[in-house]
């Protein structure tokens, strides 16, 4: 049993966004809500696996003085960064990932064409939205000289995804009018 078998995918989140300036389990929830990027987790994940993570030793806990009351906040500690190397190096899977727009496309003989168009027309607006984002996002990068090149790269695989999902809109909207029309 490997040393690392206690982290999971969202683990290595954490410890890097904590990254070496460290941060609080808030800050960690609002850079997820932010970006809409990496907001796979649970709202309440944010807050306890950071908590999880320290006490396992990959990150330190200290107390600091908050708006309101004390806040903690988390620093990397050698063991995390140490885990984070090693992760690293291992081969990188392409990762399951939930689709609301495959899923519909999934069921679209069951519910019927102009159902699952209609409800694709909302994701334009949608898509522009994580554009806006990336955009805010990026601008915020230039901020962090350390890894604006690595957030840039992030950044331009998430523009490629929004796309891709573009292209789908477009094709699902091209066939099923196209099918509308004909059995019209």
């Amino acid at each position: 049993m490997s040393s690392r078998d206690d982290l999971t995918l969202f683990s290595y989140e954490m410890l890097a966004l904590v990254g070496r300036g460290g941060a609080g389990a808030h800050d960690l929830l609002r850079i997820a809500q932010r970006s809409r990027f990496l907001a796979w987790a649970g709202e309440s994940q944010y807050y306890v696996e950071p908590k999880r993570l320290a006490r396992l030793g990959y990150l330190e806990a200290r107390k600091e003085p908050g708006k309101t009351r004390q806040r903690t906040v988390y620093t990397l500690t050698e063991k995390g960064l140490d885990a984070l190397r090693e992760w690293v190096r291992t081969p990188v899977a392409f990762t399951p990932f939930k689709s609301d727009a495959l899923i519909r496309i999934l069921a679209t003989d069951l519910v019927g064409e102009e159902a699952v168009r209609e409800g694709f027309a909302a994701l334009r607006d949608d898509l522009e939205d994580m554009r806006s984002r990336v955009r805010e996002t990026a601008d915020r990068a230039r901020a962090l000289p350390h890894r604006e090149k690595y957030l840039r790269l992030g950044l331009e695989f998430v523009e490629g995804l929004i796309g891709l999902y573009e292209e789908l809109v477009d094709e699902v909207d091209r066939e099923f009018a196209t099918k509308a029309s004909r059995s019209a």
